[in-house]
């Protein structure tokens, strides 16, 4: 099957009651040049796992704003050396401490809020696309976390025309709990992102 032929709410269907593997072994079938992008924000290493654990050298494409909690850091840190990730660091051209003083950390009502997401997350991210040219994009997107990712499915397709892929979209915390602890993977929930100021707002990247 081919990416141009795919019917989203067909495959939806046939993937329901399917497992986060074999979602991924599906999703790797038919992908040519796949990738997984990740902040290591909470439950961020069940998807990693899932994923390298099945292609070990994908492209694992990290955005980093520049404003992370040191907890993330560490944390990022030992998931890439425990899981050996092929990871591809993006960061905002601009540093965050020259960034402080010209436009510092603007709240959602500021009108440089918009310029500051561009600047510490879109522009990273549509750099990272440009360069990789990702056909299957691998997300940890799940079901109840925003609106948007409420209308969406296990397979949808990106703005860019991306198939952007939810292994473990139906899932609940207390069933990634389980599979953290199954594979005695790591979590890491002090993890702060500059463009929410609440936690059910959709991050940007996916609408």
């Amino acid at each position: 099957m081919s990416l141009e032929k795919i019917d989203i709410v067909e495959i939806n269907k046939q993937l329901e009651g399917k497992s986060p593997e074999e979602i991924i072994k599906w999703s790797l079938s038919v992908a040519k040049n796949p990738v997984i992008t990740t902040n290591f924000r909470p439950y961020e290493s069940a998807i990693l796992h899932l994923v390298v654990s099945q292609n070990k050298d994908i492209p694992v494409v990290w955005c980093d704003t520049g404003y992370n909690t040191p907890q993330t850091y560490k944390h990022a840190e030992e998931l890439i050396h425990n899981l050996q990730l092929n990871v591809h660091l993006y960061v905002p051209k601009q540093t965050s401490a020259h960034r402080d003083v010209v436009l510092g950390l603007p709240t959602i009502d500021d009108p440089n809020h918009a310029i500051f997401t561009e600047q510490v997350k879109l522009e990273p991210f549509k750099r990272a696309m440009n360069e990789h040219q990702p056909d299957v994009w691998f997300t940890n997107l799940r079901k109840g976390q925003t609106a948007f990712r409420d209308s969406i499915d296990i397979v949808s397709v990106s703005k860019d025309g991306i198939i952007k892929v939810s292994p473990f979209y139906n899932f609940s915390d207390e069933e990634l709990d389980a599979y953290l602890e199954k594979y005695n993977l790591p979590n890491e929930f002090k993890y702060f992102d500059p463009t929410k100021v609440e936690n059910n707002r959709e991050c940007g990247l996916h609408i």
